[in-house]
């Protein structure tokens, strides 16, 4: 396709030259912070122009690609299936940006009446505020997204206009100072639509209780899919207790005590998961306390408490293999899962003989008893690992020695773990000792070449405690 210069193109020509200093020096790396930040706040106005050109254009080649125009179609002239293909072609963009530009642009789009009489457009504060950069295309698509279905259900028009003016004065920060984001935008406009048209704006209710579900399937390369529909008030439950598990605390991590003076307290602690990660991990500690709660249901008469099963022979090996009783599928798991699970109390590892003779099952003196586990949970606070902050009512207790290993079931050697941490702790080479009754922690080699051992301080009492131990005069 033949691309003839326009004034856009010179406009860019000229856009170029003037930036290109910036953008091929160090016009970003070398600016102080407050420089920084006005160029992100310049440069977020200046894409806002161009996304207004952007939707202006692809709502106009929609509107010549619409199928009343018969043989004068646009896009079909120009060889395509639709509109959004046009716009692919000619800008290279995907399809999915392509098909958003054509939802959003008609609201903004100015009309023409039979008569040839200029309209303005269904949304026009929101397009004056789109193409002087006022207002993002986030925000204009919320806007529309809550009051253009108002208009079909009987709202009167002054009343759309004057909700339409204050999300617009909202989102440019006309009223409310300073200017909120298109997220609190959304809730805005929702809470409008609401008030303008309570039955229409809420859900179908009775559709949502019908398409709820959940399903688990089976297991495929150590992964087990599940995926489902919520209803709103049980997905926010849900939402409520992985942020309670996942709350960064308002204190800026556990404080160390250094057995070495010459101690950096700045060294970096690196969390290496992602945040969907993250969350796996806090719904396994969301279910981990739900299934020892005294109000949870019974199974078989008591707590439904996970088995792992595995032989003598499987657990003396560093590669042997467990089974998950439940699992849909045979259930295997490493070996590494079962002496995970001989610290929780909401599973019991199950072993077995070769003769199939039962040689251990997990009982309540493996387990640490809650008068213990309380004790444990006001001297750590937390996951003892630096950097997390995993709230003690969430964490399990760790043998620091081994139980199989005669370690005993006491205050000496439990420490509170996460699930994420307790189930690597053997391989992502933290260790932990027990000095006098505390424990001491010392990082991986990659994190700490010189392999330091330091005391944690995780609880606020003993957070105090080093505190007035440092004052000036103690």
């Amino acid at each position: 396709m033949t691309h003839r210069r326009t004034e856009i193109g010179e406009a860019l020509d000229a856009l170029r030259s003037a930036l290109a200093p910036m953008l091929e020096g160090d016009g970003i790396r070398g600016a102080d912070d407050d420089r920084l930040l006005d160029l992100a706040a310049d440069a977020e106005s200046l894409g806002r122009l161009i996304d207004a050109l952007r939707l202006d254009i692809a709502g106009e080649i929609g509107h010549r690609s619409r199928p009343e125009r018969g043989d004068e179609i646009l896009s079909r002239v120009r060889g395509c299936r639709s509109a959004s293909e046009l716009i692919e072609r000619v800008t290279l963009v995907s399809s999915a940006t392509a098909r958003r530009r054509l939802k959003a642009a008609p609201p903004l789009r100015r009309r023409t009446s039979l008569t040839g009489e200029g309209l303005p457009a269904p949304l026009d504060h929101v397009r004056a505020a789109v193409l002087s950069g006022e207002i993002g295309t986030d925000a204009a698509a919320a806007i529309a997204d809550a009051l253009i279905p108002l208009r079909d259900r009987g709202v009167a028009a002054d009343e759309i206009d004057a909700a339409e003016q204050a999300l617009v004065d909202a989102a440019a920060g006309t009223i409310a100072s300073p200017a909120v984001s298109a997220d609190e935008v959304s809730i805005m406009a929702k809470v409008w639509a609401l008030h303008l048209d309570p039955d229409g704006a809420l859900p179908d209710r009775d559709r949502a209780e019908r398409r709820r579900s959940l399903s688990i399937g089976r297991e495929r390369d150590g992964i087990v899919p599940m995926r489902g529909d919520l209803l709103p008030e049980v997905a926010a439950q849900l939402q409520r207790m992985i942020d309670a598990y996942l709350n960064p605390r308002v204190t800026a991590g556990p404080t160390f005590v250094p057995d070495d003076a010459e101690f950096d307290s700045d060294d970096p602690l690196i969390d290496p998961r992602t945040q969907a990660q993250r969350r796996h991990d806090a719904l396994s500690g969301v279910l981990h306390v739900a299934a020892g709660a005294k109000d949870a249901p019974l199974l078989g008469g008591a707590a439904p408490t996970l088995v792992v099963t595995a032989s003598e022979e499987q657990l003396a090996r560093d590669d042997g293999v467990a089974f998950v009783s439940g699992a849909r599928d045979a259930g295997a798991v490493p070996i590494s899962v079962a002496r995970h699970i001989g610290c929780a109390g909401a599973v019991q590892r199950l072993v077995i003989a070769p003769d199939g003779r039962i040689v251990e099952l997990g009982s309540p003196q493996r387990i640490f008893p809650a008068h213990t586990r309380r004790a444990i949970g006001v001297r750590d606070g937390e996951c003892i690992i630096p950097g997390c902050h995993v709230p003690a009512a969430w964490c399990e207790v760790h043998h620091v020695r081994p139980a199989a290993q005669g370690g005993p079931t006491h205050t000496d050697n439990g420490v509170l773990l996460c699930w994420h941490h307790h189930r690597t702790i053997e391989t992502a080479g933290w260790e932990i000792r027990m000095v006098r009754g505390v424990p001491w922690i010392r990082a991986p080699r990659w994190l700490d070449p010189a392999q330091r051992w330091r005391t944690t301080e995780g609880s606020p009492q003993r957070r105090l405690s080093a505190l007035s131990r440092a004052a000036p005069g103690a």
